[in-house]
């Protein structure tokens, strides 16, 4: 399983909201819990007082704490950040600001000198801005192929729905890449991907210029000659229910879809926190694909134990 593949890759994980109680306990938890060695960006008088108030006092020891002014490495990471930014209106001032400042952008550059195997941030600041952040040293975004999927679990089914962080208005390209990635991440997690692209119409009725598209992902997976199911587009429903999907013969789904892929990133995201209100569903992610090194956000109201999920899912890679 996922905890297994996280024991044995034994990851250095970096924490990068050192300031943050729940992040604290997930860090200690990771490192006790022999997943790896816990890495907290964070000032160490700071994180001792807040481990102590938290009842960690014996963990003030075992947690690694780097933060700009103790780390050797602060003018190598600005002199990189400032290659990738001088030509985005970005002056050396502005570099040093975010280099020494800003603990997203600091344990990014961290993660991206190899000076840690994976990165767990978004705990206190909504994704977008963290996301943000990430693209000043990583390409994190839609150009470079990144994507995010939620998985929600609900009555005993596990569900992925993509892309609810990146893509604002995939083209049919984009929505083939995005199905990609996100058969990756359910691997990754132990399902047998079965994509489903879903739409208001199903198989060509009614017609529009979105239906169109995810019409089309379909023929582009053909071409790509990928190796998991996939068909579309359809309704929520079709994807979902075998009895629906069965007025539709053809359909090349062996089972119900347990990814689907959305129009556009507002209407995966509308879904998915539907399906947390209204139904109870319990949600993990998004969980970030498509990026040179595992890199996972928090929700801002994570708990210490989601924010130890979402680093086990990065020391095991998924995405």
């Amino acid at each position: 399983g996922i905890h297994a593949r996280a024991k044995q890759a034994h990851a250095r994980m970096i924490f990068a909201e050192g300031d943050d109680p729940h992040v604290l306990r997930a860090a200690v938890a990771y490192q006790r819990g022999g997943f790896g060695e816990a890495v907290v960006v964070g000032r160490e008088s700071d994180v001792r007082a807040k481990l102590e108030a938290a009842g960690l006092a014996d963990a003030v020891g075992e947690l690694e704490v780097v933060n700009a002014a103790n780390t050797p490495h602060l003018k190598s990471y600005k002199e990189f950040l400032y290659r990738r930014l001088q030509r985005k209106g970005f002056d050396r001032h502005d570099v040093h600001r975010l280099a020494a400042r800003d603990r997203h952008v600091f344990a990014a550059l961290m993660l991206a000198h190899d000076h840690g195997d994976g990165l767990v941030t978004g705990a206190t600041r909504k994704s977008a801005h963290v996301m943000e952040l990430i693209n000043h040293v990583f390409d994190a975004d839609a150009e470079h192929g990144a994507i995010g999927v939620t998985a929600i679990l609900h009555k005993g089914r596990i569900v992925l729905v993509a892309d609810t962080l990146v893509h604002e208005w995939p083209e049919t390209e984009d929505l083939a890449n995005i199905a990609e990635h996100a058969a990756g991440v359910a691997r990754g997690l132990g399902l047998v991907p079965r994509v489903a692209f879903v739409s208001f119409s199903t198989f060509g009725y009614p017609v529009s210029e979105r239906a169109e598209k995810m019409h089309g992902a379909p023929d582009i997976l053909d071409a790509r000659g990928v190796d998991f199911e996939y068909d579309g587009e359809m309704t929520a429903d079709v994807a979902l229910n075998m009895e629906a999907m069965a007025n539709y013969p053809f359909c090349r789904l062996t089972g119900p879809a347990n990814i689907l892929v959305m129009p556009a990133r507002h209407s995966a995201s509308i879904s998915v926190k539907m399906m947390q209100e209204l139904a109870g569903a319990t949600l993990i992610g998004p969980i970030l694909s498509g990026i040179d090194k595992p890199i996972q956000l928090c929700a801002t109201n994570s708990t210490s134990n989601d924010i130890l999920n979402m680093a086990v899912l990065a020391a095991s890679k998924v995405g």
